[in-house]
């Protein structure tokens, strides 16, 4: 999908979510578009199950069911998920078999951490700290997994990344055995970094609660340097990366000291 198309999608996805159904000039009305392209829309949304298509309109999928689906209904955190999905798949496998019974684990926000955390969903006696909603209500499913929110503000539309004063003060009083942490940007020079200012000083205060900090990130962000820094280089334990990696960045990733797991 173009950048509008998952824009007026997103859009769509949340005036649905807000009145349960709309009509089509309702849709055209509010998004400032035409018909036609919000019937295109609809059929590409249905055709991914998250909308069902009425006569001249349409309502969320399974609209007031029971059961919470993580992220759903949000197109940018499924369009984010959905890039190198193969690759962040196998990240996600190798970083979960590190995970052992009984440890404390926690997850930054982000959509390859959120794939970890998936993993674990059939382990048990794992204690999980996050401060990532989707995280944690994914895990809340199970009854032999201890999920716990750091607290905070949900400051961006599909982060789902708690932040602020709240975050951090929570985490004063963990300790973590492994910290699976996301980043926008992985740079051998300046190490993991994220957009966000606010969410990096959460992860910041995350790594610095945990004895083990590795970074799960697709090759794409390789020698990406976004404005925060979260993690110097001496800073990560292990960064754990598809087989995309050049060979360039692997040796330029060896000699600052990070151990690099390419899957």
């Amino acid at each position: 999908m173009s950048i509008n198309t998952d824009k007026r999608a997103k859009e769509i996805l949340r005036l649905l979510l807000s009145h349960g159904r709309a009509s089509v000039e309702e849709l055209t009305s509010a998004l400032g578009t035409s018909p036609a392209s919000v019937r295109r829309d609809l059929v590409r949304l249905e055709a991914r199950g998250l909308v069902n298509r009425t006569l001249g309109g349409a309502m969320l999928a399974n609209h007031g069911g029971p059961v919470y689906e993580p992220f759903r209904f949000d197109a940018s955190f499924q369009v984010r998920e959905d890039r190198f999905s193969t690759e962040k798949q196998r990240i996600a496998r190798a970083a979960a078999a590190l995970v052992q019974e009984n440890e404390t684990i926690g997850f930054s926000a982000g959509t390859t951490t959120a794939l970890v955390a998936r993993q674990l969903l059939h382990r048990k006696n794992i204690n999980v700290i996050t401060n990532a909603v989707n995280i944690g209500m994914e895990l809340s499913s199970s009854t032999r997994l201890h999920a716990t929110l750091t607290g905070g503000t949900l400051r961006w539309a599909g982060a789902f990344s708690l932040v602020g004063p709240t975050a951090i003060e929570s985490l004063a009083l963990v300790v973590m055995d492994r910290l699976f942490l996301s980043a926008t940007g992985v740079d051998a020079e300046r190490g993991a970094t994220l957009i966000q200012p606010d969410e990096a000083a959460v992860f910041r205060a995350m790594a610095r609660r945990a004895r083990q900090v590795i970074v799960v990130a697709d090759s794409s962000k390789m020698g990406r340097v976004s404005p925060a820094v979260v993690c110097a280089p001496p800073e990560i334990d292990l960064l754990i990366t598809d087989n995309g990696m050049s060979e360039e960045a692997a040796r330029t990733f060896a000699a600052s000291g990070i151990k690099i797991l390419a899957v």
